[in-house]
């Protein structure tokens, strides 16, 4: 019982600390814009990001197995095109309302796992907090690219952890390795038609390692990690963390201010992710006595 307690505590501290290295990868990352554009940016950070876990991993390595290809295409497939859509949404949107429109995804799949009347009352109570925390009702101007390409980059979020499940319990952290590679072979392409060869100027490739490392290893990395300590409801559900993060990244690298209104609808979600945690460990002591 206290292996399975710690080991989901790990699984808790790991998606926390991928939220947050993520969000403030992707906060630097928009500074960037203006030179690269979305696609050339997340073309060099994806890049990067492969070479990195590749490097990372190389020592111990394994190639899939015919039957672990298909959902490792999918899974790098999801990782790729999502992170194509979400760069090209915060081009157009504010981070936090991306953020907040993408989580759309986990939240699904979260509410496919729920089981229980608890599970829906903090799915209810994250979902109301993202409603208050996204302007839409009062912001007639927001960008409706920006917010289809933010719904893109949520159903590939959703894919991103069903296949992320099935392959991380046979490849496990080799998983993100194969899968930079594959999202390589998509964003790319995508990106070097957009930005050119400016992605290989030698001071952007020190940014985007830096941001390569806080944006895309690390976060995957410590992902594929929970994936294998929490139940797939409890993972998506604490993924509703992300637009809070987002947006104090956005105060803390962008100086985009919070209103009372978001302060508040931040907080909701900060309760559900809580509640959703200690949910699952007691639901795991019951089980077990």
């Amino acid at each position: 019982m206290r292996t399975q307690n710690y080991q989901i505590g790990l699984g808790v501290l790991a998606v926390a600390s991928s939220l947050i290295t993520q969000n403030a990868g992707a906060a630097f990352a928009k500074h960037l814009f203006p030179v690269l554009g979305a696609a050339g940016m997340t073309a060099l950070r994806v890049s990067l990001a492969a070479g990195i876990l590749l490097a990372m991993r190389w020592k111990h390595l394994k190639l899939p197995e015919s039957s672990q290809l298909g959902s490792l295409l999918r899974y790098g497939a999801s990782l790729g095109i999502m992170n194509l859509c979400i760069y090209m949404a915060f081009e157009r949107i504010p981070i936090g309302i991306a953020e907040g429109i993408e989580i759309i995804g986990p939240i699904s799949v979260a509410l496919i796992g729920a089981r229980r009347g608890l599970d829906y009352a903090w799915l209810a109570l994250a979902v109301v907090g993202l409603l208050t925390l996204l302007p839409i009702w009062t912001e007639a101007l927001l960008d409706l690219v920006g917010i289809a390409f933010a719904l893109g980059a949520a159903v590939c979020w959703a894919a991103y952890i069903l296949f992320g499940q099935r392959i991380s319990e046979s490849l496990c952290a080799d998983a993100v390795a194969w899968g930079m590679l594959i999202a390589t072979g998509i964003a790319l392409p995508v990106g070097l038609a957009d930005a050119g060869t400016t992605i290989f100027t030698p001071g952007l490739l020190l940014s985007g390692f830096a941001i390569a490392l806080l944006s895309s290893a690390l976060p995957y990395l410590l992902e594929i990690k929970a994936m294998r300590l929490l139940p797939t409801s409890t993972f998506a559900i604490m993924l509703s963390a992300a637009p809070a993060v987002a947006a104090l990244s956005g105060l803390l690298v962008l100086g985009e201010q919070l209103s009372l209104k978001q302060a508040c609808a931040i907080g909701a979600i900060m309760i559900a992710l809580g509640g959703a945690a200690l949910t699952s460990v007691r639901r795991k002591i019951q089980t077990d006595c």
